[in-house]
């Protein structure tokens, strides 16, 4: 596997992602992209449990994502992401990071983004779900980024950069990476296969969809569903993703688990 870049359909992923303003590769650019990116391609990983596995290589990204209007994880979402932002001329470092959440020393499982733009780098990340980034922060000792009705904070912690989420009162430390640690495509595979196919793993367990707007968060488990059809009209009126009936008979069960 190598990154792939050149492959990417831009005109098409632009569209996707409803994106038509300025395409030069400044700050400007980078959130205006990132933001539209968010708002137009939702977290989720109902493949994984499907028993669909994930692949990485850009031409799986795009069919998925961007022709066939699905979401993805982190994995899938930043390779996508980064690949565009290639194209516009953006010089981007993808990393590995440790998912904390109230736990340490987990493995290096979640993949996000570095940017270089207008002099500065810019943690970027479009595939965290929950309470990530919807657009990207001065990559900076103490840096703050308050968007729509959210808060981030970016703190040193040993080696680590620490991303934090929420007010100063009640934070919450998100993922911690070292952003001198080397990662290669082979790296992401790996992370992505434990991701996807650990017995442990959390999403072989839960459903996880999420759709993030200009100032809201909806989330399939906060949405009344019963019946396999309620789960498809659900999931294509609230989340925009569409699904076939055989997939949702699937999927409903476990979203009691």
């Amino acid at each position: 596997m190598t990154w792939e870049m050149e492959k990417i359909d831009l005109d098409a992923y632009l569209t996707r992602i409803g994106y038509d303003g300025p395409l030069a590769a400044t700050a400007a650019t980078l959130r205006a992209v990132h933001l539209a990116h968010v708002q137009a391609i939702p977290f989720e990983n109902l493949d994984v449990l499907l028993g669909r596995g994930v692949r990485l290589d850009l031409g799986s990204l795009q069919d998925k994502m961007v022709t066939g209007g699905r979401g993805g994880y982190c994995h899938e979402q930043n390779l996508l992401f980064a690949a565009a932002l290639e194209r516009l001329g953006f010089t981007v470092t993808r990393h590995l990071a440790r998912i904390r959440l109230g736990r340490y020393h987990l493995p290096r499982s979640h993949a996000t983004l570095t940017v270089a733009a207008d002099g500065l780098t810019w943690l970027a990340d479009v595939g965290f779900g929950g309470e990530g980034l919807v657009e990207p922060m001065p990559f900076e000792d103490g840096a703050t980024l308050e968007s729509g009705p959210w808060r981030w904070r970016l703190g040193r912690d040993g080696d680590f950069w620490v991303l934090h989420a929420g007010p100063p009162s009640d934070e919450t430390e998100l993922y911690a990476l070292r952003p001198d640690e080397p990662h290669y495509p082979s790296d992401f595979e790996v992370a992505n296969f434990y991701v996807s196919e650990y017995p442990q793993s959390p999403f072989r367990h839960h459903v996880l969809v999420q759709r993030t707007t200009a100032g809201e968060r909806i989330r399939l488990e906060d949405l009344p569903v019963r019946t396999a059809e309620e789960l498809m009209a659900t999931l294509r009126d609230h989340l925009g993703i569409e699904i076939g009936a055989a997939d949702a008979e699937a999927v409903l069960p476990k979203l009691a688990d």
